[in-house]
């Protein structure tokens, strides 16, 4: 029952990933952005304080350990909070919701082994919590207007971490060893190979990709290809002279050829504002060579295109240098150029070998006391 709960809450949390992107975007148009942030802060401090009250209530026997375990795990969120700060107060508040989010997943999940009394109670609860924010962020990348990256994966496991620290406080495992039991190195095997197939799948698809090099354009980092960028570029040319991307729905497939796009509309635009003429030139280049569509069509984000006028156009080819080697930057979570078969290979790989890894292991027998 523990377990059912566990992942019911997980698939919740996962599942309503475009519901709180919708969620979020009415509450900023229905409210100021100070109402807007105490409001979310209200709600994280309260249930953190209800935490933290409830655990003062029920912590009787072993109190100042217990304390001092619940002391590091708010210490910890509280410097996570600080370190990942942005300095924007809306996504600062939203990323506290998932902070506790996230601690509240790993409180379940170490409930369901908390009794097993080895460290596999609270590696495998990790790891459990660890996978369900692996595929939130996963999900949020098919999904307009949200974000998922790997970055934002380890964001999530700091906050894993400190549930499980706060869970360990508040219900001790009723008895536990240091000494890892044949079952518990199988259930770490078997969760650990989880992670890997999870984690290594969505690195596969978000940031394994490749870096091109194109003459008198640059170099650049894309998910595609040259011929499947061009392929996408003759595709999107035809589609959104009927459908153009400009009310793009929430709950639809993010477009990552327009998104992609986007990323050297943007730092083109920025190199341009900040004196970078040669910088937003060859941005420019990468533009017309291989998102077209972006600058003649239509889009959510400029309804008359994004292609520089002639004149603005000729400025920049006059003045840019052109013995320059320009490197773009503008993707915005790392693209890593690693072979797609190799990797895969190495996922499934890892995958397997940890599974069957635990079947290999042998409990240690107990230490002798005669002589």
């Amino acid at each position: 029952m523990r377990l059912l709960i566990a992942c019911a809450a997980s698939a919740a949390v996962v599942l309503a990933a475009p519901f709180m992107g919708r969620l979020q975007a009415v509450l900023r148009s229905s409210l100021s952005t100070r109402a807007y942030v105490l409001l979310l802060g209200v709600a994280v401090g309260g249930a953190i304080l209800g935490a933290i009250s409830t655990a003062f209530v029920r912590i009787r026997e072993r109190r100042a350990v217990r304390l001092l375990i619940m002391a590091g795990a708010c210490m910890a969120g509280a410097l996570y909070v600080q370190v990942n700060s942005t300095g924007v107060p809306e996504i600062d508040a939203v990323e506290r919701v998932h902070f506790v989010t996230y601690g509240m997943i790993a409180v379940l999940f170490y409930r369901v082994w908390r009794r097993v009394g080895d460290p596999s109670a609270l590696v495998v609860p990790i790891l459990s919590a660890f996978v369900v924010g692996t595929l939130d962020e996963w999900l949020q990348w098919f999904i307009p207007y949200r974000v998922g990256e790997m970055h934002d994966v380890f964001l999530n496991l700091t906050a894993i971490v400190c549930g499980v620290m706060f869970a360990v406080a508040l219900e001790p495992p009723p008895a536990f060893t240091r000494r890892v039991s044949a079952e518990g190195w199988q259930r770490m095997g078997l969760a650990a190979a989880v992670v890997v197939l999870v984690f290594g799948g969505f690195v596969g698809v978000v940031h394994v990709g490749h870096h091109h090099r194109i003459d008198g354009v640059g170099r650049f980092a894309s998910r595609h290809s040259v011929a499947e960028l061009d392929a996408l570029k003759r595709d999107r040319a035809t589609r959104w002279v009927i459908e153009p991307p400009i009310g793009i729905p929430r709950f639809s497939r993010e477009d990552q050829y327009l998104d992609e796009a986007f990323w050297h509309v943007r730092e083109r635009n920025r190199l341009w504002d900040e004196g970078d003429v040669t910088g937003a030139w060859h941005e420019n280049l990468v533009l017309e060579r291989f998102f077209t569509p972006v600058l003649d069509i239509p889009t959510y984000a400029s309804p008359t295109g994004t292609r520089w006028p002639p004149e603005h156009r000729a400025d920049a080819q006059a003045r840019a240098d052109a013995t320059r080697d320009f490197v773009s930057v503008a993707e915005a979570y790392p693209i890593y150029p690693w072979s797609k078969t190799l990797y895969w290979t190495a996922v499934v790989a890892g995958a397997a070998l940890l599974a069957v890894s635990g079947r290999f292991v042998r409990a240690r027998p107990a230490p002798r006391t005669d002589r």
